[in-house]
């Protein structure tokens, strides 16, 4: 495998990844973990907190409406190219509508708060869309692509520190309403990567370089071309890959369960043992940094040095162990080295994760159908977690009634540890049955 030169890490295209990964990961906890601290301390139930986390399951159908953002251009911003264009458009909206969650607040209405968050998650989405598919195209090498996953990781990771961390320092001083402001207005910064960077060529479905944006090919009907935006992505998907195609999107969907079960429940966890934002903020702000630059720069080199799919079960593996520690602070009462100790490992086991499972599905797109490719596998590994993470809530409380809170808590987090095991598992079965000349490493 080539070596990229240390020059590389400076180049212009890495630093406007890590700002569009930024801008892809501040969102995200907004509509869910830390969305859950805010309803928490408005004293909603545990219940009714796993179920409005379902607004992320946008992220998860994404895939229904990546065909209009592969094939068509943005509307008003349009001009700035495809991908750039639909970038700027949904950072807008996402800055729009954590202001209008800010200004409704929990106690005038869960149900116009939850619609806010909806928008909120259904622009991420689209967001997450073009930028995926500007991060695969703007990759000249397998090498590349591989380092701008890991930039796309490290900002992504560095929004979820500012989402996770440090706004609950500014939710303790200044408010939630506040805090979400000052969140609205960070998307700048994925407005100001967006204007800085280049378009990437525009591919037809063919992969060859398109020469107009939205017209049919000469001597296709425009209906033609419309059916093939929107099948083609997954025909050429299940003809390239074969009947490995759903053993490779089943171990997808599994994959990131363990953490996307446990998310709404561990904000309410610091709040129920009594730790001060302020104390969970300056933790993860420092420690959980830590962990996740180790763990995305330790997932980028064993992704290069050992391949995708050793890459991938050493990921499940520290994942899933990280997430079931979440039992230790449980059951410590929320004694602060054990918190700390955990925070490290679980920043560094979804950081490696994170950074492992998104090169591999990187390397299984199609040039061409790029944006839709992505988000069909996205929103593959995101739809079964989004789902089941609604009735966390509900779980907790459940187990509450025969446990005491503690242990309540620490069950539940053991059992989402447990739900990497069958990730590992087909990793296993992939790297076996997969033909030599095919295998993804």
């Amino acid at each position: 495998m080539t070596r990229l030169p240390a020059g590389a890490y400076t180049q212009p295209k890495v630093r406007v990844m890590l700002a569009l990964g930024f801008a892809s990961g501040l969102p995200f906890l907004l509509t869910g973990a830390t969305f859950g601290y805010w309803l928490r301390d408005a004293g909603t139930s545990l219940t009714a907190i796993g179920f409005i986390s379902w607004v992320g399951t946008a992220y998860s159908v994404k895939v229904l409406w990546a065909p209009l953002v592969d094939r068509t251009d943005a509307p008003i911003f349009g001009r700035l190219g495809r991908r750039r264009g639909w970038m700027v458009l949904a950072q807008v909206v996402v800055a729009l509508g954590l202001l209008a969650m800010a200004a409704t607040k929990p106690e005038r209405g869960l149900l116009v708060m939850g619609a806010f968050a909806l928008m909120v998650a259904f622009a991420s989405a689209t967001q997450d869309i073009a930028i995926d598919a500007w991060r695969i195209e703007a990759a000249a090498t397998k090498d590349e692509l591989g380092l701008l996953s890991a930039a796309h990781q490290l900002g992504y990771r560095a929004a979820l520190l500012v989402t996770d961390a440090l706004i609950l320092i500014f939710a303790n001083h200044l408010g939630w309403p506040l805090s979400y402001g000052i969140m609205a207005a960070l998307m700048s910064v994925g407005v100001a990567a967006t204007l800085i960077g280049s378009e990437p060529v525009r591919l037809g479905p063919d992969g060859t370089p398109e020469r107009r944006a939205t017209a049919a090919p000469p001597g296709r009907p425009f209906g033609r071309s419309a059916i093939d935006a929107i099948v083609g992505p997954f025909t050429v998907f299940f003809r390239t890959h074969g009947r490995l195609a759903l053993l490779m999107l089943a171990m997808v969907s599994l994959y990131k369960l363990p953490d996307f079960v446990m998310g709404p429940m561990a904000t309410p966890l610091y709040h129920d043992l009594g730790l001060s934002k302020d104390t969970v903020g300056s933790v993860r702000a420092s420690i959980g940094l830590a962990g996740t630059l180790l763990g995305v720069a330790a997932g980028g080199f064993a992704s290069q040095r050992f391949g995708y799919m050793r890459s991938l079960i050493a990921g499940a593996i520290l994942q899933g162990s990280a997430v079931a520690a979440y039992a230790l602070i449980a059951l410590s009462g929320g004694d602060l080295r054990v918190f700390g100790g955990v925070m490290a490992a679980e920043n560094f086991g979804t950081a490696f994760a994170g950074v492992a499972l998104i090169t591999y599905m990187s390397s299984l797109t199609s040039l061409g159908y790029t944006a839709t490719q992505y988000a069909l596998l996205s929103s593959t590994y995101a739809y079964l977690g989004k789902l089941l993470k609604g009735f966390s809530g509900a779980t907790v409380d459940a187990l509450s009634k025969s446990h005491s809170a503690a242990d309540a808590y620490a069950l539940f987090f053991v059992g989402c540890g447990a739900l990497g095991i069958p990730a590992v598992v087909l990793c296993l079965v992939l790297m076996r049955v997969q033909p030599a000349g095919r295998r993804l490493q």
